[in-house]
Formats: C-alpha cells, structure tokens, sequence
C-alpha cells in the first residue's frame, strides 16, 4: 500500500468510506439531499466528510474532519449553492494519513473541466500507478489511492469522462465503488469483483446513488437496482445508461463483512437483508455451539440482531447485558490508537443487575486483536457474570486484508497464531465458539453475489501486489 499511516493495532474490523450522490431533474438544494444521505452512511466513516454541488458550468466543496452534522454546523451546509448535482463522502483512511487534506469528494479542473470523485475502497496497485503518472509530470496534492483514481480517469479522458473511466478501470486493481461528477454527468462505478456495494435510487425525477439502501430510505428515494459489479452507469440529460466494463469476470466477490459488520443492519445488499443474515448468523450459533445460560445478549450494535437469533433458536432470553453510550461512535473509526482507547471506556458499560450471578451468552460479529473482547469479559465478571460464553458470527481472521479493511499485518490478528481454545484462554471467557466458513455463507445464501473470503483462508480476487504482510509473531 502507498503511504499507510502506521496506526497502532485496534480491535475491531475497519472499513473505509461510504459514497453519495444525486442527479436532479432541476435546479435544488441537492447539498442538503446529499448531507443527509451521508448521515445515513455515517457508521461508514467518522474521520471526515464532504460534499460538492455542480452548478452554473462549476463545482464548489466543502470538506472537513469529523461527524457530518459537525462538517456541515455553522452555515457550512446552507454556504454549499443550488444545483443539479452533487456527490458526497465519508472517510474512514485505509490509504494515507489522517488529514484534511486526505478528505474528499476529491476535486480538480482537468480535461473534462470540473471533476469531483469520491470512493469507496482500496487499490492494491496504487504505488504502481502514482509512479507512472509522476513519470508523466503529474503532481499530487494528497497521500490517497482515490486521488490517483481521479487523476488516472483524468490523464486516459481525451476530453471525454467516459472514455477515461472505462481506460482507468482497465488498469485499477482493487476494490472501488466510484462516484464521479462533472458539470453535467454523475457516474457511478462498481470494481469487477463488486468488492464494495453501490446501489441506485429514485426520488420523482431524481437519480439518486449510494453505498447502501439506508441512504436511499433516509432521502425518501425508492430502491431501482444495486450498480452491476464491473458496471459503469451514466446519469445526464439523456436519462440513465449503461456499460460493462472489458473482462468482468463470471464470479463476483463481495466482501462478506458487509453483511456481518460494514453495512447497517436495515440495508439490503445486493437482494439480501443484512438483518436476515445477522439473524441467521444468530441461530446457527444457537444451534451449532449451544450452552446452558440464564441470558444472551449481543455486544452493541452490531450484535444485537445475531443475539436476538440466538436468543429465539435457543430459548434463552434475550437481556441487554451492556449499556451503550450513544455518542460515542464505532470505536474503530477513530483514527488514533489513544484516542480508541479513551473511547472504548465511554462507549459502553455493563448493566450490573442483570448480569450479577448470571451465566452470559455474549455474541459479537468478529474478533480481531482479542483486545477489547477481553476487557468486555472482564468487565461483565467484574458486575458479578458467574460465567461469560463467547459466540462470533462469522470463523477466525487469520488473514490481512488489503481491500478496503485496514487489517494490514499478521501481528494485529490473534487468530493468525491462535486456535479458538487458545483465544478462549487469553481472553479469560468460559468458552468461545466461530462460525465456520460454510456456515457463515449459508447466512448469505440469499444473496445475488459470490463473496471475498481472503482473511478467512487467504483467496483473495486480487493478489497480493506491493504488499508485505508482518511475519507472525507467535507469543
């Protein structure tokens, strides 16, 4: 990867960004339709945010750090002008510092004129290519792979944006899902293996995109089709086409933790419900790894709904065992190690009665340092739990990722040198127990996708270029 931060290790899955836009059929405060779709995708990114509108031949931004309803407080929004175009983006950083300068919709005048980008995912050739277009007296402002997409489309355009799209899309290699804006088009992209999600709404007249179905519910757009993996969709005056990309190859991957973690638990991606899958994830835990307890309860938010399966397949109760502060956000996306931890120790708190002198079932989508799972274990035995079981909806990361989750060396994962009774010792639970590969794509079964598997048994879509993972340091 090319200038990744060197983040202390965290403990939890990370993903990148989340992508908005819209095309109107008229001039409108289409910022405002996009801020709240961002807000939508908030769990995708709490680094930073941004926004850019087209209008009159011309494309303003406003780009900052932090929330989006903190990015966009004191008049930020209501500065942005009317227009007919817009896109927007909230960043989590897998590649390049976390700086506003790193913030998009990435934006610049190039061959086509005005351009903004924004994207969610990882190149795994950026080096490769920021080095060829430096050699072809490109300068770069930021330290991201989604500049060098920007630049790259720019660079192969010959003046016309689609021509560009299609050549850079011939030499990305990564997951991507793209969307870019003139003065006159919004286009969306999906990478060939459908790494991440992309999705295309409705609202009267109005072409909405996003990165999930929640975004469209939260501007009251109706559900058309999730964007194609390998599909280049073209939003202007002319309406609505479409293009496939050269080679797209018969098996897409999605990855799989957009329906164990990444995306919000009421989007439906690619024709399946991220609540159905969790849910089922759930009970298959109930039914494969079972225990006599006196509760189940899920490690807030993400597995809540998983415990609640759990919780029907088994007939334990389904009691909150963990209180959690709802200001806080997602404790991985704050980009500094400290910074994580302090936030770790507000966001959540055990619930001492109903916990004391109680056998806990404790369910959670992944573990991924062990880190935070074993001061939960201590805390719910510190409100008395006389046992704590641990259940986790998907099986063991043994595996980098390099394709959007910011999981980059062997040293951060303790399932990469640890078997599950191994993990259940250093983390002091009564018991842990993994769903197995088959078990988990059994949840997804509905799904119109194949899925990226790669930190589960290392086989990825795409390999493993410029990209050195630590040795395992086995303790």
């Amino acid at each position: 990867m090319y200038l990744r931060t060197k983040k202390a290790p965290f403990d939890s899955m990370q993903e990148e960004c989340g992508v908005f836009g819209v095309y109107s059929s008229e001039t409108r405060n289409v910022a405002h339709t996009v801020y709240y779709g961002l807000y939508a995708l908030q769990h995708r990114g709490q680094e930073s945010g941004g926004i850019a509108v087209s209008y009159a031949d011309k494309i303003t931004y406003y780009k900052g750090m932090g929330l989006v309803a903190d990015v966009f407080a004191g008049g930020n929004l209501e500065n942005l002008p009317e227009g007919d175009i817009a896109i927007g983006h909230v960043r989590y950083s897998t590649t390049g510092a976390s700086q506003l300068l790193n913030a998009q919709p990435v934006v610049f005048t190039g061959k086509c004129g005005k351009i903004a980008v924004a994207h969610n995912g990882n190149l795994t050739n950026t080096k490769q290519l920021r080095d060829e277009l430096i050699s072809q007296n490109a300068v770069f402002q930021t330290t991201i792979d989604s500049e060098v997409i920007a630049v790259l489309i720019n660079s192969l355009s010959d003046g016309d944006i689609l021509t560009g799209v299609k050549r850079a899309c011939l030499k990305f290699k990564g997951s991507y899902a793209l969307v870019i804006m003139t003065c006159d088009k919004l286009i969306a992209v999906r990478d060939p293996y459908g790494i991440r999600p992309l999705c295309l709404g409705k609202i009267d007249d109005d072409v909405v995109v996003a990165s999930e179905t929640c975004a469209l519910d939260a501007v009251g757009a109706n559900f058309l089709r999730d964007v194609k993996p390998g599909e280049i969709v073209v939003i202007d005056s002319n309406g609505m086409s479409s293009q496939m990309m050269e080679n797209v190859p018969q098996k897409s991957n999605m990855c799989i933790f957009e329906y164990v973690y990444f995306a919000r638990h009421d989007s439906v991606l690619d024709g399946y419900s991220v609540y159905e899958a969790r849910k089922a994830a759930g009970k298959l835990l109930a039914k494969h790894y079972p225990v006599k307890a006196d509760l189940v309860s899920g490690v807030p938010d993400s597995g809540n709904v998983a415990a609640r399966g759990y919780s029907e397949e088994s007939g334990i109760p389904f009691v909150e065992a963990l209180a959690r502060n709802r200001y806080v956000g997602r404790t991985f996306i704050q980009p500094d190690q400290r910074q994580r931890e302090n936030s770790l120790h507000v966001k959540m708190n055990a619930l001492r009665g109903n916990v004391r002198d109680k056998r806990v079932v404790l369910i959670d989508d992944s573990i991924v340092r062990g880190t935070t799972m074993k001061k939960i274990i201590k805390m719910l035995r510190d409100a008395g739990a006389k046992e704590v079981h641990i259940r986790i909806c998907s099986p063991i990361i043994k595996h980098p990722c390099h394709l959007g989750i910011d999981i980059q060396t062997y040293s951060q994962l303790i399932g990469a040198y640890k078997n599950e009774a191994q993990i259940c010792e250093s983390l002091g639970a009564d018991s842990v127990h993994y769903l197995s590969i088959d078990q988990l794509l059994s949840t997804c079964k509905g799904a119109n996708t194949g899925f990226c598997l790669g930190c589960f048994n290392g086989q990825y879509p795409y390999p493993l270029e410029n990209y050195e993972a630590d040795k395992l340091k086995l303790e």
